[in-house]
């Protein structure tokens, strides 16, 4: 029964999550937009206006998508659907984890910036896009193997809570 009820709970706390999604953003941009300014403006003239960095005559708007709020969800689905892992492990792996994906995407943007000064729009299309559809993706995944190597959690998201309901149903 303490199974149930700890399943129970991980499930109402991911739709609690999942219900508050758009409220993230707002957490997000601020830790991932201001760190990112100010790093750039070490070396290039950059204005900040509202959402926006206006660099060498051309203006970045952020996006969500910019603000990697899907990775950090994802990194949040893992730790919550993994079977296993307790309240305070949860925690430290989402607070490492999130500091991980915060100081790359903060990397990535300035990254960004440098091509987009440096060799113009053709270019920073192209590295946008493989970030977008590529590089942010294996790197989420990366900092999962990474946390579940470092805090030895030994269930596997989903199939873990699968194979147990399924032994206990069937025993």
């Amino acid at each position: 029964m303490k199974y149930l009820k700890e399943l129970g709970f991980r499930l109402l706390f991911s739709l609690i999550f999942i219900l508050f999604y758009g409220f993230y953003y707002k957490i997000l941009f601020p830790l991932t937009v201001y760190p990112a300014y100010f790093i750039i403006n070490l070396f290039y003239s950059v204005s900040f206006v509202g959402n926006s960095f206006v660099i060498s005559n051309s203006i970045v708007n952020f996006i969500p998508a910019c603000i990697a709020v899907a990775a950090y969800a994802l990194l949040f689905l893992l730790i919550i659907f993994t079977k296993g892992i307790g309240l305070k492990k949860s925690v430290k792996i989402f607070l490492i984890g999130s500091g991980l994906i915060l100081v790359m995407n903060v990397l990535r943007i300035d990254l960004l910036l440098i091509i987009l000064v440096e060799l113009g729009n053709g270019y920073f299309d192209k590295v946008h896009l493989l970030f977008w559809h590529f590089v942010s993706g294996v790197y989420v995944a990366f900092v999962w193997i990474y946390l579940v190597k470092k805090f030895r959690v030994s269930g596997v998201p989903i199939v873990s809570d699968i194979k147990y309901l399924y032994k206990r149903i069937n025993s």
